[in-house]
């Protein structure tokens, strides 16, 4: 089957889940035969044997990213481009996008078209009105979930709402995202199918964590210090606001305790000052902007992993954490809670619970034992090649109901 997937980001090039739930499906997808040309708006090398990676623009790969998750930059022009000497904004780089997919599909006719959450969704109505193939569209995250309860950016609500309707089929991450979609954006509900991203364990075994990159926290964790984590983007959605007021009542209750934020956004500095009036400064770092093995060192020297987000369509980075032996807590309005048991849950706005559950968790080693043994249990059970199929099974369906309309 050839499938053309429209997204906007494939590691290493990548800010986030998106790329890396993008780059999963498609190896899967690809052990199932499909034939992919998948479409990113930089010019990269990704040096992957099972797709075509085609580049919509002749841009770095960080000039994409001004403003595609902050709602409120989208509109600002504020890049570079060196050969046109013409400052770029994301629909500037979008509209580029859509062009060269028109070009695309004036010689190649792939069977399906499958576009990545909103910053693909108008090339795949081009697709779909143009050339009559039929559009699957998948739901990682809606300008709900990033916007906040003002729904954030009316142009992108707008956009999602458009490649919703148009699309034959929508792909939710998770039943939370699947309500959300009907709630806000009136689509029915058989339109949706529910394929939960998810993990697979790496072939190789080359990964070894190296304590000497973190051996300040080494040696905390000798004198009893429990170390808890987060990744994500600095971001209103991630609820880091909340995670940071707990952590100093946690402090307060069990001083040795040492927070890692790691990531990167436009709440950095507002973080970096509250942790400072709060008086927890020290136990509080900032890690940065990671990924690669030092993402998995931060995984593996943490003892418990907090996702505080205040709407989180899934949550790949808690699966992550799991693997390399984190106990979770996650806010219940995550979409990773509906695959995982052995968790504890708290609501994004509950400050005390989250604060009482840390406190739980490095107080009582056998507490911790049993969250991070039984989660062991559930995240092995999650594959990438479920969700590929769960796909194959839609595009059957849209590639039949085209053959029926004719």
């Amino acid at each position: 089957m050839k499938i053309l997937m429209l997204g906007w980001e494939l590691p290493p090039h990548n800010s986030g889940g998106l790329g890396v739930a993008c780059l999963n499906l498609s190896k899967s997808l690809a052990k199932m035969g499909a034939d992919i040309d998948f479409v990113v708006p930089y010019e990269a090398e990704h040096h992957l044997e099972y797709m075509n990676v085609l580049s919509a623009c002749e841009i770095d790969p960080l000039i994409r990213y001004g403003g595609a998750y902050e709602s409120k930059e989208i509109e600002k022009k504020k890049f570079h481009q060196a050969k046109t000497q013409q400052n770029l904004s994301i629909r500037d780089i979008q509209k580029s996008y859509c062009d060269f997919v028109n070009k695309y599909l004036m010689d190649h006719k792939p069977e399906v078209v499958h576009a990545h959450d909103w910053l693909t969704y108008e090339a795949g109505i081009l697709a779909k009105k143009n050339f009559g193939i039929p559009l699957v569209a998948h739901v990682h995250a809606t300008e709900f979930d990033r916007g906040g309860p003002d729904g954030g950016n009316p142009l992108i609500r707008q956009i999602e709402y458009e490649g919703l309707v148009w699309a034959d089929k929508i792909i939710a991450v998770s039943h939370a995202t699947k309500d959300m979609i009907v709630a806000h954006y009136g689509i029915p509900a058989d339109k949706i199918d529910v394929a939960y991203n998810g993990f697979d364990v790496p072939d190789d075994d080359s990964y070894r964590f190296d304590g000497s990159s973190y051996q300040y926290l080494e040696n905390l964790k000798k004198k009893g210090y429990t170390i808890v984590s987060t990744v994500g983007r600095f971001t209103l959605q991630k609820g880091l606001f909340h995670l940071m007021r707990a952590a100093a009542r946690a402090i307060s209750i069990h001083p040795k305790m040492v927070f890692l934020f790691a990531g990167d956004g436009e709440q950095k500095e507002q973080l970096m000052r509250m942790s400072a009036d709060l008086g927890i400064a020290k136990n509080v770092i900032f890690t940065g902007f990671i990924r690669g093995k030092q993402l998995r060192d931060i995984y593996s020297i943490s003892d418990i992993f907090v996702m505080s987000s205040v709407s989180e369509p899934f949550g790949l980075t808690a699966l992550e954490a799991a693997h390399h032996g984190n106990a979770l807590i996650v806010t219940k309005q995550s979409g990773v809670g509906e695959v995982l048991n052995s968790i504890v849950r708290y609501d994004f706005w509950d400050e005390d619970k989250l604060a009482s559950a840390l406190v739980n968790i490095a107080e009582s080693p056998a507490l911790e034992d049993s969250l991070r043994d039984g989660i062991k249990h559930e995240y092995a059970r999650i594959s990438w090649d479920d969700v590929a199929e769960k796909c194959v099974e839609v595009y059957d369906e849209v590639r039949k109901h085209k053959r029926n309309c004719f």
